[in-house]
């Protein structure tokens, strides 16, 4: 099939896709806003029942173990955070868009997203080691989590094809956006940029998503977030934290440390507190599937 053809496809089965939900943007909004309170987060959220719901769901999980149920929205939000509220909001978003099973042909859903939270909060302790804004923390975590999320499309609209491109990636013992470039003439990263530029994602985030395998070429302005999701990605994979399909991937650049100041070993002495944080964030993640 040709690639132009293919990528037509894509682009069909994107514009299909539900769009974000408006109080998800007015939500990445509010949070993005130094001087928002969570009052200010209180009145949208207050008329949206399902994010609502969500909210009170995280607050009252098993996971916080609070000894009283917490019944006010406004007590949640301060308690949790706007951050948390903000990783919520969105993270529940991409699954009811793309965790549905259907989505997941060749691709195994549970390995899937291990690894991208594990690439999520990877780059989430990165960025707190290098002292990183706290505003802008959960930026990082939002561009691990969505790094991957462009293999979704391509394995669910090429099924066959991308089971033969992981199978050659296997044989051959190649990066799978390597293959995925010479079996389908695309790759994970542009169909990723593709998504995010339709939900309207920060350029932080865009530029993550598009640049992770090819971090030398990228002369943008976020090379701090870039190399981070690259570092972060590259430990996943060795780690084997979940799955997304790449058993070989590419040498991780001496830049990519260098620059961040964060070596490999830094990852290695906290890959406890690295599968703990994976554990909390997997949380919005059940909370989500309530609902898919």
């Amino acid at each position: 099939m040709d690639p132009d053809v293919r990528l037509v496809r894509i682009r069909r089965y994107i514009e299909t896709m539900p769009a974000l939900p408006v109080t998800v943007g007015k939500v990445l909004e509010v949070c993005n806003n130094p001087k928002a309170s969570p009052v200010d987060l209180n009145r949208v959220i207050s008329v949206d029942p399902v994010l609502m719901a969500r909210v009170m769901r995280l607050i009252n999980s098993a996971y916080y173990g609070l000894s009283g149920k917490v019944t006010s929205l406004v007590r949640a939000i301060i308690m949790l955070g706007l951050n948390t509220v903000k990783n919520l909001a969105l993270s529940t978003a991409v699954m009811e868009n793309l965790g549905r099973s259907e989505n997941f042909r060749a691709l195994h859903a549970q390995g899937f997203w291990r690894h991208s939270l594990a690439v999520g909060v990877a780059s989430k302790l990165i960025a707190k080691e290098r002292n990183v804004a706290s505003k802008e923390v959960e930026e990082y975590f939002i561009a691990g989590l969505l790094h991957d999320i462009g293999k979704i499309p391509i394995n669910s609209v090429f099924e066959d094809e991308f089971l033969e491109v992981m199978a050659q990636s296997d044989r051959e013992r190649t990066p799978i956006f390597v293959t995925e470039r010479e079996l389908l003439g695309l790759d994970h990263a542009s169909v990723g940029r593709l998504i995010a530029k339709t939900w309207k994602l920060s350029p932080e985030v865009i530029d993550a998503i598009s640049s992770h395998h090819e971090p030398l070429e990228y002369d943008g302005d976020h090379r701090d977030l870039v190399y981070t999701v690259v570092l972060a990605n590259h430990f996943a994979n060795i780690a084997e934290l979940g799955f997304s399909g790449d058993r070989y991937p590419a040498p991780l650049p001496d830049a990519v440390p260098s620059h961040l100041g964060v070596d490999i070993a830094y990852l290695d002495d906290i890959e406890q507190t690295i599968h703990s944080e994976i554990e909390k964030a997997a949380v919005f993640l059940r909370i989500a599937e309530v609902n898919t």
